[in-house]
């Protein structure tokens, strides 16, 4: 019960297709990539350096 299947995954995309329309799903992306690339960035950061 636990386990994401490829059903509920395509179901999960096609919602998301929907709700945000083609063209805004390549910018979200972008904006996820940033978000966690500074994430493991800042969570990286050791103060005992500086």
């Amino acid at each position: 019960m636990g386990k994401i299947g490829v059903t509920e995954i395509i179901l999960i995309l096609l919602v998301v297709v929907l709700l945000f329309g083609g063209r805004k799903i390549p910018e979200l992306m972008k904006g996820i990539g940033q978000g966690m690339k500074e994430f493991k960035k800042a969570s990286k950061f050791d103060p005992k350096e500086e």
